[in-house]
């Protein structure tokens, strides 16, 4: 289209203002013709003007009343088409349309007064009305020419529109896979899509804040479907028992469809009836020394989660080498009968000279005990206990006999991905007993974790709901390395910075980059910004405004932004999720990131969830029998002491082990 120049502009202004002149003149003629009545009393005529106008009737303009007036009308539309007025984006197409409409009516209603066309009054009124109401067709037609032809739309004020993008749509399922349907924005259009973690051996973080949905829209079902698909399973229920009723009432239906029919285990501190006993200190698991210092360095950051953080300090690893000491020591005695943490608890408390002596007796572990045994003979009592003292004291707090019971017994090893006998266990915390049963439960998690990540075995899956209240040392090296034994890693936590208070800065941020799958609900701060980060960004439109006197501006443009923002992120509701999955070689997925609504059956879930069964009482138990236990373990430690004690003495070969401080 060719510019215009000045010149032309101005030589439309002058025709515009012609036609205008000449709608007005016609007006004019009009009332001339028609209220000549009154002009002739009022001396406003002549013989010229006369003869002029009779000239202009024969025209025809004045052969009917309205047609002079439609004429005028028209000249004045002609005249506004090429108006361009001073634009403002507050006018309204409504305040227009009312002027226009009412000047219409007030234009051509007026004609009804004129039934006696003798009275000057009359005729005043009438040229009145007719030219309030052709002033007010001009101005709500002048408001026309100052809106904005093209208003930005400002209804999608959160940029809603812009922010989607397409996500999968297709349903990815094979043997390991978990798939949740979901449906998602689209521009407009709302669509149906597949969250398709195909590849859940790359490890799962499922985050989000209290009420935001993971258990219920997520966790459950990764429990479910690997049920469904033969996998053995360790359920982390940290408000016991919620996820494992689910658990178990889907094992109850799919037990049989199993190679071999795993069984189901409970460890539960809270009601004795209803768990099952575990010793996580199983000697037949403990092949090196290595594997009793691991415990010794689970049990203790459990019970002291500040020592997480000072790893290395000598304040910290003399405890560890201390307490791996007396571990590897009950393992070698008599093969390992004593090798419980009960047994190892009780131990610790006994007096120096009958405990050294007894460590002496064993070579493997004489590299452990000297800096100990050397301040306990040199008398500086200070630094021995320093480094004693404080897993002694930490240790004590296990001290119990409910503990004892469960730690104490043998009903199933820790294997559970053995294929002659998989094995699907839960495990209870209670969140009002955190430190303590999560220490204890942070050391059958690293037991676990041993034995199951090796090669040959069934395919198992680990979920850990609120992991950061449990501590579990070398995690990443865990999701790192059991890809290849398919073994699923699945992470319930809240927030990153929660991850970074439990377990330190390093080892969260290893932990959130390595995972390859994340499932998000609503998340603020640091995680909503790294989560935003991960996502990475998409074209968006943009459009700028400009309005100046004679004319609107629109400008569009396309720039990478944001796909998800943090403040999106910060704002989910409940059942809303964003993440990122991880793919195979096998089955490439290219839209990998998704920002969706998960859909749940919820009447179906509530009828399932209203036939579930309790699960089954384990044994018929009092307290006598815990009491029974609890005192057994101390009368062990006590005869091993002096059993030991009795043998020492009587061999003068070896006399010289036992410790006698004055």
């Amino acid at each position: 289209m060719a510019l215009q120049t000045g010149e032309n502009e101005q030589a439309l202004r002058k025709i515009l203002d012609m036609t205008r002149l000449m709608s007005l003149a016609v007006l004019f003629f009009h009332f001339y013709f028609y209220c000549y009545a009154g002009f002739y009393s009022w001396g406003l005529h002549s013989s010229f003007t006369d003869r002029i106008f009779a000239n202009i009737t024969a025209t025809g303009i004045f052969n009917s009343f309205h047609t002079s007036k439609f004429f005028s009308l028209g000249l004045l539309l002609i005249s506004l088409l090429g108006a361009k007025g001073r634009k403002d984006e507050k006018s309204s197409f409504k305040s227009a349309f009312i002027l226009i409409v009412s000047g219409l009516f007030i234009f051509f209603i007026s004609g009804l007064i004129l039934l006696n066309r003798s009275l000057p009054i009359v005729l005043i009124i009438y040229m009145s009305l007719v030219t309030i109401g052709y002033l007010m067709i001009l101005n709500g037609g002048t408001r026309l020419t100052r809106l904005v032809r093209r208003k930005l739309d400002d209804r999608d004020i959160f940029n809603k529109v812009n922010e989607t993008f397409p996500q999968e749509e297709r349903l990815l399922e094979n043997e390991y896979s978990i798939n949740l349907p979901s449906k998602y924005y689209l521009k407009d259009k709302l669509r149906k899509s597949w969250i398709n973690i195909i590849n859940p051996f790359r490890g799962i973080m499922v985050t989000g804040t209290p009420g935001s949905g993971k258990s219920y829209f997520v966790i459950r079902h990764i429990i479910t479907q690997h049920i469904r698909k033969g996998f053995t399973m360790f359920v982390y229920d940290f408000k016991f028992d919620d996820l494992s009723r689910i658990a178990y009432n889907t094992w109850l239906k799919n037990r049989h469809s199993y190679p071999v029919t795993p069984k189901f285990y409970v460890i539960n501190f809270d009601d004795l009836s209803r768990t099952h006993r575990c010793n996580p200190l199983d000697p037949s698991a403990m092949t090196d020394i290595t594997d009793a210092a691991e415990s010794a360095r689970t049990i203790l950051m459990g019970l002291n989660r500040e020592w997480i953080k000072k790893q290395g300090d000598f304040f910290v690893e003399s405890p560890i080498n201390f307490l791996t000491a007396i571990i590897w020591y009950l393992k070698k005695y008599q093969d390992g009968v004593f090798c419980t943490l009960p047994h190892v608890i009780e131990l610790m408390q006994a007096e120096y000279d009958n405990l050294f002596t007894l460590l002496r007796t064993e070579k493997e572990i004489e590299v452990l005990i000297n800096p100990f045994v050397n301040a306990y003979l040199n008398d500086v009592m200070e630094q021995l206990e320093g480094q004693i003292a404080s897993a002694k004291v930490a240790m004590a707090r296990l001290s119990s006999p409910q503990l004892y019971y469960v730690l104490s017994g043998n009903d199933f090893t820790l294997d559970i991905n053995n294929p002659k006998e998989p094995k699907i266990v839960c495990m209870g915390n209670n969140p009002q007993k955190i430190q303590i049963y999560g220490a204890v439960l942070s050391l059958y998690v690293t037991r676990l974790v041993k034995q199951v990540n090796k090669k040959g075995k069934q395919k198992s899956s680990l979920i850990f709901d609120e992991f950061p209240t449990i501590y579990l040392n070398n995690m990443d090296s865990l999701i790192a390395t059991a890809r290849s034994n398919k073994v699923s890693t699945c992470l319930g936590i809240q927030d990153f910075s929660q991850l970074r208070k439990d377990y330190g800065r390093e080892q969260a941020d290893v932990l959130v980059n390595i995972v390859g799958n994340i499932v998000s609900g609503q998340v603020t701060g640091d995680t909503a910004k790294q989560l935003s980060e991960r996502f990475g960004k998409i074209m968006q439109d943009r459009e700028s405004l400009s309005i100046n006197s004679g004319d609107t501006s629109i400008s569009r443009s396309k720039q990478l932004e944001a796909a998800i923002p943090p403040s999106k992120i910060s704002a989910l509701s409940s059942g809303d999720f964003v993440g990122m999955v991880a793919d195979d070689p096998d089955c490439r997925i290219d839209l990998k990131a998704f920002h969706c609504s998960l859909i749940n059956d919820h009447e179906a879930i509530r009828a399932e969830e209203e036939n579930y069964k309790e699960i089954e009482q384990v044994r018929i138990i009092d307290n006598q029998i815990v009491q029974r236990n609890y005192d057994q373990i101390r009368l062990d430690i006590q005869q091993i002491i002096d059993t030991e004690m009795e043998k020492l003495l009587a061999d003068p070969a070896k006399a010289y082990l036992v410790i006698r401080k004055k």
